[in-house]
């Protein structure tokens, strides 16, 4: 896996959600060697005993069940240790979702056959924003919570945090809410990591604007995952094929920001290469 990734011209690599224990040696083994280095670690990884398919929601930090808030610590402090075993830099977290229906999926499904402007559209809308916004709190409270138990263990390692924004619209922090959380956690081992597909998703939704979106979190900005979207909800795509305007986002952009590229495994090899090239000639070749 880690040589395939230095083959296509990476110096880099993120461990996913999806790593098994039992892949653990092997990388050990090709980043002692030096074969690769490691940018980042998506929570959890390496995924918990017996869990063989990527599972970055297994415990959420804001269950209402106290154990999976504790295992949700446990689970995520072997992250935050094999990070610094594999010298990364950052831990990307999914920080949890209040308890509702999904609305998500039947948005996009109304967005995609009747558009942003039908009535049917508006009023899913609008019960999405009076759902999460009226359920969100005591999910939003045990969610900080959680993350405060862990800021210590991740400042003490010299890791970043990076919370991630998320294409589900029960998923945490909602995106008004962000801002005041920073505030709340005001911690230097706390950052924000953009996802440019779950923006560029929530803009098709009618909920952000993508780039002043981004625009609002820069200075707590530490990383990105780059992918692009195919209208209206299908993400994971090669960059430049479909909708997200890459070169409006290139302000926000610096060079000590880690930069991920997160592609569907149906991307062929020559479109992983070329999405690679359109990000470098946007943004500009040190920051792909």
């Amino acid at each position: 896996m880690l040589r395939e990734i230095s083959e296509l011209g990476f110096e880099y690599a993120e461990l996913s959600h999806g790593i098994r224990l039992s892949l653990v040696p092997g990388i050990l083994e090709a980043v002692d060697k030096g074969d690769i280095k490691i940018s980042s670690l998506h929570n959890f990884c390496p995924l918990p005993l017996g869990v063989t398919r990527a599972s970055p929601n297994l415990y959420e930090f804001s269950a209402d069940n106290s154990r999976d808030r504790d295992l949700a610590v446990k689970h995520t402090q072997r992250t935050l240790e094999f990070a610094a075993r594999v010298g990364a830099a950052a831990v990307v977290l999914h920080l949890g979702s209040i308890e509702m229906k999904d609305y998500t999926g039947k948005l996009a499904a109304l967005l995609e056959h009747a558009g942003q402007s039908s009535k049917k559209f508006q009023s899913l809308q609008q019960d999405a924003s009076n759902a999460r916004e009226g359920k969100k709190e005591k999910f939003f409270s045990r969610m900080k919570d959680t993350l405060r138990a862990l800021v210590p263990e991740a400042q003490s390692r010299g890791l970043k945090l990076g919370c991630e924004n998320r294409q589900a619209l029960e998923e945490l922090p909602l995106e008004a809410d962000f801002e005041e959380f920073f505030r709340e956690i005001d911690s230097p081992a706390l950052g924000y990591w953009h996802d440019t597909g779950h923006a560029q998703i929530k803009e098709h939704l009618g909920i952000i604007e993508h780039v002043r979106f981004l625009q609002t979190l820069a200075p707590r900005l530490e990383g990105f995952h780059i992918h692009d979207v195919l209208f209206p909800a299908r993400d994971h795509a090669a960059p430049g094929t479909g909708t997200i305007n890459f070169a409006a986002l290139k302000p926000f952009v610096q060079p000590r920001h880690i930069k991920v590229f997160e592609l569907s495994p149906s991307v062929p090899v020559e479109a992983v290469r070329t999405g690679v090239a359109h990000i470098k000639t946007v943004w500009g070749p040190e920051e792909g």
